[in-house]
């Protein structure tokens, strides 16, 4: 039985960034960069005003000087002003700064009058002024492959005016529930039923990690029927993401029905508390897939993903980095793990204090839906109160 690093680098070792294509620059947000990408424009492009207000000689303009206001630049097209000696040019924000003038004077530290303006508080050479170049040079790194693409982001790329990104291809995935006991929600709930929990968290989390459109599919305990629901998913996905199944129970068909389509898990069961019988699946012709199979109880499928399946898939979509996000924090209660597995303990991080939320079973939902964050317990220790340690952020 393999240890968690262990199998996640196993996992992490099997996983080929999907291809690259281009997509509009709008419909890129949360896509990783399949390539480097470079300015080709300076940011500004010109020299220009930071705020509404009047060109000038900083020199020229002393608390009390009385300048005439000759000519005035809009935002928009360059009007090649020149400012000559002793003189002002109406201007506003974002307007070019014409030759001559090397400062900006706000409106609301002048007093104007008709056609000239009294300095009330002056000025230093350069302010309100906005440099050629003073943000972004041409040939500057905009993003780096493997990088996500953020809101700002894609102000940076349109203010070069690409319109298509780089990025690489998100892959089809298929979740897969398995239970007679599973019903859909909405429908009516029978005695010995219970609804389906673990499809739509997983398609939830998949949306959560940018992931959408994934589809949800449920296989009752029936070896012939798992068969020929995984030969037809995996004829369409690039993921298959099962849910229950994979135990060694009577009706767990999970591996039998690999086996029988010629798909031999490379790892089965990993030294971890929850989500012991978790398996996974890399096939390479006629197309790469993957496959994870998580256990059946809802914590376990949670934390498995968690470890697991989610760096899989960020490396899968062009991730750089698949590391968990981790905070400091301090425990507000003893938290002890007797067993011989490393335990993820759920809780809640909040202002760097960390504590357990609700019933830590595998079945546990509700203590689940108030967490925000994983403790790892190392096997046979206990935590004390005030103790510092680190914890995984989940969102």
């Amino acid at each position: 039985m393999l240890t968690e690093p262990e199998a996640l680098d196993l996992v992490l070792s099997r996983i080929t960034p999907l291809p690259s294509e281009r997509v509009p620059t709008t419909t890129a947000l949360g896509r990783f960069a399949s390539e480097t990408m470079l300015a080709s424009l300076p940011l500004p492009g010109f020299d220009n005003s930071q705020v509404d207000g009047y060109a000038l000689r900083a020199e020229e303009a002393p608390k009390g000087a009385e300048l005439p206001v000759v000519a005035e630049q809009p935002a928009g097209p360059d009007l090649q002003l020149e400012l000559p000696p002793s003189s002002s040019i109406r201007i506003f924000t974002g307007a070019p700064i014409p030759r001559g003038a090397n400062a900006v004077i706000m409106q609301e530290d002048v007093t104007r009058v008709g056609h000239s303006i009294t300095i009330n508080d002056p000025v230093s050479a350069g302010e309100n002024v906005r440099r050629l170049g003073s943000d972004l040079c041409a040939g500057q790194i905009l993003v780096r492959s493997g990088q996500r693409l953020g809101p700002a982001h894609i102000g940076l790329l349109a203010s070069q005016g690409i319109d298509h990104a780089p990025v690489h291809r998100l892959p089809a995935i298929s979740v897969l529930s398995t239970g007679d006991e599973l019903i859909a929600p909405g429908l009516p709930l029978k005695t010995g039923q219970l609804y389906n929990s673990n499809g739509p968290m997983l398609v939830a989390m998949l949306a959560n990690e940018g992931l959408h459109g994934a589809t949800a599919h449920h296989c009752p305990d029936q070896l012939d029927a798992t068969i020929s629901c995984l030969s037809s998913l995996a004829a369409e996905s690039d993921v298959i993401i099962v849910s229950g199944g994979v135990s060694v129970g009577d009706h767990d068909h999970i591996k039998p029905a690999l086996n029988a389509l010629g798909l031999e898990p490379e790892l089965w069961r990993v030294k971890v508390k929850p989500g012991k019988p978790f398996l996974f699946v890399h096939r390479i012709e006629p197309r790469p897939l993957y496959i994870f199979g998580l256990p059946g109880n809802p914590v376990s499928a949670f934390v498995t993903f968690h470890l697991f399946v989610k760096p899989a898939l960020l490396k899968l979509i062009g991730a750089s980095e698949t590391k968990p996000a981790m905070a400091p924090a301090t425990l507000t209660h003893e938290i002890s793990n007797d067993g011989g597995r490393p335990h993820y303990v759920r809780g809640r991080w909040n202002r760097g204090q960390f504590h357990p939320t609700g019933l830590q079973q595998s079945y546990a939902l509700f203590g689940l839906s108030q967490c925000n964050a994983l403790l790892r317990v190392p096997e046979h220790t206990s935590l004390a109160s005030g103790s510092t340690c680190e914890v995984h952020l989940l969102h």
